[in-house]
């Protein structure tokens, strides 16, 4: 399978070269298209549309910049619970159909219960995974349904669904989803396709994969793997590690000026649980940003040349992980600097991880 490779577009311009989250502040169509175009000529294949209570709409977002692009595709942010999944899967089929396949959609339970309440959405997190899993169920059968069918359940009861429009991909665009407690991993492995990681150290990686799989064969099954990294690039590797300080150094005082919410999930819990054990895992994997922003989202980083990077993605490739959502702390900047060398290492890289295991296994007979 070809590597796939996510960026994240923002809304409007980051105030600094440290920038640690990019979807809020307001909206800019200019600064969105520019932002769009660049990982468009940069090579990514996706692009997430994130999702805050007091961000711009995700939909909308990406149809925007959809039509400013050739060819990227968007990863569509969505938190099942304020919208029907009847009309959901009609929402997300009319995407697909007019802009034909560039669409994927992230479903996330909510941060936290006070941002859920900021939507007006009172259920605490394990009964949204529960409400969740409902949705997603009547999604996919409002895409399948070729006759009117009935729904009960404890959260959506529908009677007659029948949807005119069918996704243009087949059966219907790639659902990712995240987390780490017990309900957001019974719930992606029963109805999502791809399981969305923040980057940790590898043996981790690997742990977390098979434990997915064994989760997704019992529902008769087989997941993707994705990876988030912030990859931190230089023309030396001292170069590069020198960036990675500086950054550090903004993002830190940032947290001590603006003091933001700041919640700890599991997952979050995982990469603090890293970061105390060691500074740098597995050559290049550095984690002081993760711990300085208490573990939250996407701040693993990768340190090095953008060889040294993309043979760090590598090994995490040979262990089942196809695709990977690469953003810098500059993020247009970083977007440019990414296509030029990053990208198109990573993708002969598995391309030639491929070609050789499909070598090997054509061997074999004849052995």
């Amino acid at each position: 399978m070809p590597v796939r490779v996510i960026g994240m577009i923002g809304v409007a311009p980051s105030r600094d070269d440290a920038a640690v989250h990019v979807i809020t502040g307001g909206i800019s169509a200019a600064y969105l298209t520019q932002f769009a175009q660049a990982h468009d000529a940069a090579g990514f294949d996706l692009v997430l549309v994130g999702y805050t209570a007091q961000s711009a709409e995700g939909f909308a977002v990406a149809g925007h910049a959809a039509a400013q692009t050739e060819r990227l595709g968007f990863l569509v942010a969505h938190r099942p619970g304020f919208v029907a999944p009847t009309l959901m899967a009609r929402k997300i089929a009319t995407f697909d159909h007019l802009w034909q396949g560039r669409l994927a959609v992230h479903i996330i339970a909510g941060v936290s219960d006070a941002e859920q309440m900021m939507d007006g959405d009172p259920l605490p997190k394990p009964e949204r995974y529960r409400r969740a899993a409902e949705y997603l169920d009547v999604m996919r059968r409002t895409w399948a349904a070729t006759e009117p069918f009935d729904f009960d359940g404890d959260f959506y009861t529908v009677r007659g669904a029948i949807s005119d429009v069918r996704p243009w991909t087949r059966p219907h665009p790639l659902l990712f989803f995240g987390g780490s407690s017990a309900e957001a991993l019974d719930m992606g492995a029963a109805h999502c396709d791809v399981y969305a990681m923040f980057g940790e150290p590898r043996a981790a990686v690997a742990a977390r994969i098979a434990d997915m799989q064994r989760r997704a064969a019992a529902h008769g099954r087989s997941l993707q793997f994705n990876l988030s990294f912030r990859p931190i690039l230089g023309a030396t590797e001292g170069e590069a590690w020198d960036r990675a300080r500086a950054i550090l150094t903004k993002v830190e005082a940032a947290v001590r000026h603006e003091k933001p919410t700041l919640y700890t999930d599991e997952s979050g819990r995982r990469l603090l649980a890293a970061a105390a054990e060691a500074e740098i895992h597995d050559e290049r994997l550095w984690m002081p940003i993760a711990a300085a922003y208490h573990g939250q989202g996407n701040t693993t980083c990768l340190v090095g040349t953008a060889e040294q990077v993309a043979d760090s993605l590598l090994a995490y490739y040979r262990l089942g992980v196809t695709g990977f959502l690469l953003r810098g702390f500059d993020p247009l900047a970083d977007t440019v600097e990414f296509g030029r060398e990053l990208i198109p290492r990573l993708r002969a890289g598995a391309a030639a991880i491929d070609a050789a295991s499909q070598g090997a296994g054509r061997m074999l007979p004849g052995m």
